[in-house]
């Protein structure tokens, strides 16, 4: 049990944090068809891998770590900019549902060998 525990922790991690972003993309009042436009657009990244592993896992990686659509939100927020917040919290939903659902950052040694499992 205690071997799991980890990863359990980061799916529920993940979800904690795809539901606070939903919640706060709506509570703010941004619409809806916006947030389905966005959602899956971080997997466009997907199509670095048409280029080859290395890249894949370089696009794929840098659009899928909270880092850039936090700070994004945040700035967003601080300048009052509907756009940076709108696409920071989509971002940061997204992954947040990748992370719960068990798709975690690519490891070199191939696709289905992430951070959380090998899927």
């Amino acid at each position: 049990m205690t071997d799991r525990l980890p990863r359990a922790l980061l799916h529920l991690e993940g979800a904690v944090v795809a539901a606070a972003a939903i919640v706060l993309y709506f509570h703010l009042g941004y619409p809806w068809w916006l947030f389905l436009v966005l959602i899956l657009a971080r997997d466009l990244s997907m199509l670095g891998y048409l280029a080859g592993p290395t890249v894949g896992r370089a696009t794929y990686n840098a659009a899928h770590t909270y880092a850039v659509p936090v700070l994004l939100a945040v700035v967003g927020v601080l300048t009052e900019s509907d756009g940076a917040t709108e696409i920071g919290l989509v971002w940061t939903a997204h992954i947040g549902i990748d992370r719960a659902l068990g798709y975690g950052l690519k490891y070199r040694t191939g696709f289905k060998d992430t951070h959380l499992q090998r899927v």
